[in-house]
């Protein structure tokens, strides 16, 4: 299974210690420099189902807590539909990280509540990088702003340890970090790499977007694509 730049192993010795890190470190954030603005897309990206999407990895199952505190399977959110899937912290105020990853979100799902041949084929999927501050409260609370269309499915989870999301991250090779002081010791900042995850309806992830590749109308193709693909 490939891994990408993971900061955050489950070894004994590294998955202890970012355990701490996080628990220590996990509590706000600061805002880093920069605004917000979409990749220019310099190509005219190729028609739906005139390419394939590779299976890149199949997506190992885990227990996780919904927003309602109830256990749920992460392979129940990542099959059955198409998914796409992204890590967050609801504090986040990085004007490059999580809010404009939920509004690229927000407008994709537009363009697929548009289009009646995807109806009820796809779903957004986040998972909280923090369960030691993104309770099943906290994470209802976040994502009332998104689940306002009832027809759409938009889910956010959560773990209920740190130990708990460890694996998870890593199945990903989702990076995250915690700034630590002159002294060594863990600040209040989290970091953590921009990724989005497609996930046909086997649960395999056929594409990952990082933050230069967040074009909606490329993401839109490849949904479609998947669908087409399915019949």
């Amino acid at each position: 299974m490939r891994r990408v730049g993971l900061m955050c192993r489950v070894g004994a010795a590294r998955g202890a210690g970012l355990t701490v890190l996080l628990l220590a470190g996990m509590a706000s954030a600061a805002e880093d420099p920069g605004k917000a603005t979409a990749p220019r897309m310099e190509f005219v990206p190729p028609r739906p189902g005139s390419y394939k999407l590779q299976k890149i990895q199949p997506v190992a199952d885990a227990l996780l807590l919904d927003t309602t505190g109830v256990d749920v399977k992460l392979s129940a959110l990542t099959q059955g539909k198409i998914t796409l899937l992204t890590f967050f912290y609801t504090y986040c105020v990085d004007p490059l990280g999580c809010p404009f990853a939920h509004a690229t979100l927000a407008s994709l799902r537009d363009r697929v509540t548009g289009d009646r041949a995807l109806a009820g084929r796809v779903r957004f999927v986040g998972i909280s990088l923090d369960p030691s501050h993104d309770t099943p409260a906290a994470i209802a609370t976040y994502g009332k702003e998104f689940t306002i269309d009832p027809t759409f499915e938009w889910r956010f989870v959560t773990a209920r340890r740190v130990p708990e999301l460890l694996p998870v991250l890593d199945d990903f090779g989702q990076d995250v970090s915690v700034d630590m002081d002159e002294n060594g010791r863990a600040t209040r900042t989290l970091h953590h790499m921009l990724k989005m995850f497609l996930i046909d309806a086997q649960g395999e992830v056929r594409e990952i977007y990082t933050l230069a590749f967040l074009q909606p109308q490329v993401m839109f193709n490849d949904i479609k694509t998947l669908a087409l693909e399915a019949g």
